[in-house]
């Protein structure tokens, strides 16, 4: 047989696309011949099939080897695309049967010796390869429970080329792998949080409507406590967004050995000194990689001392935070994340603004972030201090099941109402949507409309107090916002208000 047809794919940012891998024998001189978008990484491929395939026990074709890999605008597989190339020489020189390659998708890396070792983004592979209709993959057996997430595929997991091969030509495979059930990390008790009654409400109230958070205040002050029990009160994430994350996780590299599904929102704190390529992406290898913040897609980012974050970090995390996805720009082609994360930022105050000393409103509101324009896109911005011995022996904190039940009601009410709209919770929802499809009485108006003409807030923090005030109304069973939800939502954005 001359030319034959094997099917393996690419993944180009989070999305996999199938590559039509033709691998053709002629007479001529031997070599191995790419047709595609050139790139260097074919170079160490061709040189690491055919080692894989003689180490393999198999005959390496004497002839002139033509690997072409459609469509040729699509960047190359890298070495996710080595089993597919292997295996088309193979089936070309009549050492593999033809038919046993049809609706099947092939993809692992191979070693020099033939053994197939894991890659990443399997499961946006697989995904792509159920799209096109194709009702068996081929992976690495250390990528089996991944790729086993996708329903209505059949897995066969290998662990060397000599194994596919037995596969191909008739032998029986391994069982279909089953993927266990993941197992959600120990949250921290908001309860433990004591005297905080104030970043309480916070924490719990950016849970139930998704709003991003801003805490500002000294040490000891609970502010990574509160940060870090933001995740625990969470709804688990449902299949379709589970499968959304868990593909950002698995071309990023991250997913955990044996519990490959992300069933819980994720939580990423990088470190201050951490530069826009680790918080966005960069190429490595040949692919993209998503950074933290799409790693935190669908869960919580937290910046822990954000005054020592760069100011291109912190701009770099605008356009996420207005439009839900990361964009880089690479050699001819642009490559989206998604980036739907809330947002939590904590910082101290600046010299002279610390302790329980009170500080002018416009000073006070400096200190919570030097940088306004992330600033604004916040929803809830509470000032904390670190509270006293008495306060902390007075407090009766709730534990975490009682605000995560209300959370769930919350969002609850929230998908309820939103069921026929694009959003998914208040966070989401633009202002005039609030305004002309569930407006307010005017007398749980008007103390947002007094702030407003007293320049306590702009047109811009009114908006965003009223989806605090609407998801303060849904955790209460409330059918809408009253006048007390306005108060303290304004209590949660305004410093000199009380909650």
């Amino acid at each position: 047989m001359a030319l034959v047809q094997v099917l393996t794919a690419t993944v180009i940012g989070v999305e996999g696309h199938l590559i039509d891998v033709q691998a053709d024998l002629s007479i001529g001189e031997p070599s191995v011949g790419f047709i595609g978008l050139p790139d260097a990484v074919l170079l160490e491929t061709r040189d690491r099939i055919r080692a894989a395939v003689v180490n393999s026990g198999e005959h390496w074709p004497n002839q002139r080897i033509t690997l072409g890999l459609l469509p040729a605008t699509l960047p190359t597989p890298g070495s996710l695309g080595d089993l597919a190339m292997a295996v088309a020489v193979l089936a070309a020189a009549g050492a593999v049967p033809a038919e046993a390659l049809a609706r099947r998708l092939l993809i692992g890396e191979l070693a020099l010796d033939g053994s197939v070792r894991p890659v990443r983004g399997v499961l946006p592979a697989v995904l792509a390869a159920r799209e096109r209709g194709l009702s068996r993959v081929v992976v690495p057996a250390a990528n089996a429970t991944e790729a086993a997430l996708v329903p209505g595929v059949d897995v066969d997991p290998v662990a060397d080329l000599a194994a596919l091969l037995r596969l191909l030509r008739g032998e029986p495979s391994a069982a279909r792998p089953i993927p266990p059930e993941m197992e959600r990390p120990e949250p921290g008790d908001l309860a433990d949080v004591a005297g905080q009654p104030r970043g309480r409400l916070a924490v719990e109230v950016a849970a139930a409507g998704g709003h991003h958070l801003a805490l500002a205040g000294p040490p000891r002050s609970g502010r990574t406590m509160l940060a870090q029990r933001l995740p625990g009160l969470l709804p688990r994430l449902d299949s379709q967004a589970a499968l959304e994350v868990t593909a950002i996780h698995s071309v990023a590299g991250v997913l955990p050995a044996g519990s490959p599904l992300v069933a819980w929102p994720p939580y990423q704190a990088p470190h201050h000194s951490s530069t826009p390529a680790a918080l966005l992406g960069a190429a490595v290898g040949g692919m993209v990689r998503p950074g933290l913040a799409s790693q935190a897609h669908r869960g919580v980012l937290y910046l822990e001392h954000a005054e020592e974050f760069t100011r291109p970090v912190l701009d770099a995390l605008r356009h996420p935070l207005d439009t839900g996805q990361i964009e880089i720009v690479g050699a001819g082609a642009t490559v989206r994340f998604p980036a739907r994360f809330q947002l939590v930022l904590s910082s101290q105050p600046r010299a002279g603004h610390g302790g329980d000393r009170p500080a002018p409103r416009q000073h006070r509101r400096a200190g919570l972030h030097p940088f306004t324009g992330l600033l604004d896109r916040i929803d809830i911005q509470v000032e904390l201090t670190a509270p006293s011995v008495a306060a902390i022996r007075a407090d009766a904190a709730e534990g975490r099941g009682h605000a995560a039940a209300r959370v769930a009601a919350a969002r609850a009410a929230m998908t309820a109402r939103l069921a026929t709209t694009p959003w998914r919770v208040n966070a989401e929802v633009p202002a005039a949507a609030l305004r002309q499809t569930w407006p307010l009485p005017a007398t749980a108006r008007r103390p947002l409309e007094q702030a407003v003409e007293l320049g306590a807030l702009t047109t811009r923090g009114a908006e965003q107090v009223l989806r605090v005030a609407w998801t303060l109304a849904d955790l209460t069973g409330a059918a809408r916002p009253g006048r007390d939800q306005v108060e303290t939502a304004l209590g949660l954005r305004i410093p000199d208000r009380d909650v």
